[in-house]
């Protein structure tokens, strides 16, 4: 536990910080992998719907400083560079996309962990 007030107040903010970027992150994360998943699995149609959705969803996260604005631009580019892939072979499985795609399937998460939000009670007299 912090002792100076002005940690104290630091840790009040970043308990409200991380309850606030939680969800956005999570979004963020699991909108670009649905996106690779789509591409990898040569769905075109679909990846092309989704696609609008999920560079709203980056340039959101990047907006909001949730992730630096150079890591969105980088997240759009393999998108699509993979959906470009797709494309040229005409909605099959592309071999590249699937290199550059990094998706790992993975067994479905909880939801989101509650946020506990701590009291800070004042030490004076307690000791």
């Amino acid at each position: 536990m912090p002792i100076i007030k002005s940690a104290k107040k630091q840790m009040k903010q970043n308990v409200k910080k991380r309850a606030r970027n939680f969800p956005v992150r999570t979004e963020l994360k699991s909108s670009y992998k649905k996106a690779l998943v789509l591409i990898k699995e040569g769905k075109l149609e679909e990846a092309r719907k989704f696609l609008p959705f999920a560079y709203k969803i980056i340039d959101m996260a990047s907006k909001k400083n949730i992730i630096h604005p150079k890591n969105a631009d980088h997240k759009k580019s393999r998108i699509a560079l993979a959906f470009n892939e797709l494309e040229k072979k005409g909605g099959a499985s592309a071999p590249a996309a699937e290199a550059k795609a990094d998706v790992k399937e993975e067994a479905p998460k909880e939801a989101a962990p509650e946020v506990k939000e701590e009291k800070v009670e004042k030490e004076e007299g307690k000791e």
